[in-house]
């Protein structure tokens, strides 16, 4: 008998301690939507389509540019409408995501056009959070790098 109460004890901790657990097909349906996001993020700025942007980015975001200048997102907001006056295309290259509980960083690059030709990539991290059940970006800091080769004409 006392091993029957040991044992049932035992499973009941183990059922505890597994219903705390995120399960990795959470993380992994994360992962892919944060990919996603971040596609529809690089592809708003030659585009204008503000639509991810009002989704993904929190509403107490703060980022910083290639210049090192703070923006919020409504200044992103109004920046990506303008966009398509720069820039010809823009697509995400990579993106590596990873989590700490209910926090991911997102570290990754993009290849941008110009209207005038010039071409390079912007390299960035961003911090994402989970915040009453979904994901947003509260935090980005933003590189220009030179283009990884030359595109094809």
């Amino acid at each position: 008998m006392k091993r029957f109460i040991l044992c049932a004890v035992f499973l009941f901790a183990c059922s505890l301690a597994a219903k705390g657990q995120k399960e990795p097909s959470d993380q992994r349906a994360a992962e892919d939507y944060i990919r996603k996001c971040e596609a529809e993020w690089a592809e708003s700025v030659a585009s204008g389509d503000v639509t991810a942007l009002e989704r993904i980015l929190a509403d107490d975001f703060v980022g910083v540019d290639t210049k090192g200048k703070a923006y919020d997102k409504a200044k992103e907001i109004a920046n990506t409408r303008e966009g398509p006056k720069h820039f010809t295309s823009n697509h995400l290259d990579e993106v590596k995501i990873r989590f700490y509980s209910k926090t991911a960083v997102a570290q990754g690059s993009e290849s941008w056009v110009k209207q005038n030709g010039e071409h390079g990539r912007f390299v960035w991290t961003d911090t994402w959070i989970l915040r009453d059940g979904k994901w947003q970006i509260v935090a980005a800091e933003d590189l220009s790098a030179p283009p990884l080769e030359e595109p094809k004409r």
